[in-house]
């Protein structure tokens, strides 16, 4: 099976059809503790997937659901118990563990690779080769909803056009790390824009629309990248940046919009379903061989040890809650 085509055109399938094949047959006890259950974020979904889909052929009677309703969805399902884990592209909120905590599902937090927000403009566009953080603040933020609708507002070296604005939906991890990164501020984005949960959607609106702007996570864009701009951003230290080459996310050089993606498990399940502990064992040491090729990068090996650790004591908790947006991630692990 072609990971990349799946990648650019069949996500939500190819989960339907992974559940669909897993789920059939008598639900006996002993079969529901030999599943695991994946959901969550759309970035990083098709890594769980290359992961989930080997792990059968290793093990054949494996029976892993993985699915992709964002990084919020996903995590309200993963703290009503629904799910054993769940992809996250940010790091899980306060909110988010107190209601976890009333389920009583604590949870095992394990990065598992990097990912560039990628800034991304119509290809006729000319002008916006590099953005700053203040213009992308000015363009993004809460503040702007309604009011910053032209690109001679951003900068007034820029055309008096209209500009059309195409993001993650609200409720995704790629639209709260966005925003916390160019606002300093969660929850502060403008709401006037196209969103979608399908950043495959946001590509084809930004290719489409010769005044457009938008983000994604870097893989959408290498899977395009004929079809659109990549906009640099100006760096804390002056300089503009694109996270093409990779080496720039793994080496922190594309900051402050280069981030990990977690996954979460749960406690509760480890405990009870011995598949669960056995599938994640296989994903962490497995995952680094398709992190490449379905387009995000993989960790420093330093990263990968830590992890591998982190998982064998079974520590729970979050440590990325004070992590800001650009900040090495083998400090926090």
């Amino acid at each position: 099976m072609s990971f990349r085509s799946q990648f650019k055109g069949s996500f939500y399938l190819a989960s339907l059809m992974l559940i669909a094949s897993n789920t059939t047959g008598c639900n006996s006890g002993q079969q529901l503790k030999s599943q695991v259950s994946i959901d969550g974020a759309a970035v990083g979904f098709p890594i769980s997937l290359a992961v989930a889909e080997e792990y059968e052929k290793f093990k054949p009677e494996a029976q892993v659901s993985v699915a992709s309703s964002g990084t919020g969805g996903g995590i309200s399902k993963f703290c009503a118990g629904d799910i054993d884990i769940v992809g996250a592209s940010r790091t899980i909120r306060d909110e988010e563990i107190k209601k976890c905590k009333t389920k009583k599902i604590e949870f095992v937090e394990l990065p598992i690779a990097l990912d560039g927000i990628a800034v991304i403009a119509n290809r006729q566009n000319n002008f916006a080769k590099c953005l700053t953080i203040d213009e992308l603040k000015k363009i993004w933020s809460a503040k702007s909803d309604g009011k910053i609708l032209n690109w001679n507002q951003v900068n007034p070296n820029f055309p008096k056009q209209k500009m059309k604005l195409y993001a993650p939906a609200s409720d995704t991890g790629t639209f709260d790390y966005m925003t916390q990164a160019v606002t300093g501020k969660a929850k502060n984005g403008r709401t006037d824009y196209t969103p979608s949960h399908n950043q495959n959607l946001l590509v084809q609106g930004v290719a489409g629309d010769a005044s457009a702007l938008g983000y994604v996570g870097i893989s959408y864009y290498i899977q395009n990248q004929d079809k659109l701009n990549l906009v640099a951003v100006e760096s804390p230290k002056g300089k503009c940046e694109k996270p093409v080459p990779v080496d720039n996310v793994i080496k922190n050089i594309y900051t402050p919009l280069s981030r990990p993606l977690f996954i979460y498990v749960s406690k509760k399940s480890l405990d009870s379903k011995p598949a669960v502990k056995e599938f994640v064992d296989f994903y962490l040491e497995n995952s680094w061989k398709w992190v490449d090729s379905v387009g995000y990068v993989a960790l420093p090996d330093e990263a990968y040890v830590k992890v591998k650790r982190k998982f064998a004591t079974g520590e729970t908790g979050t440590k990325f809650k004070k992590a800001k947006p650009g900040e090495p991630i083998t400090n926090f692990i």
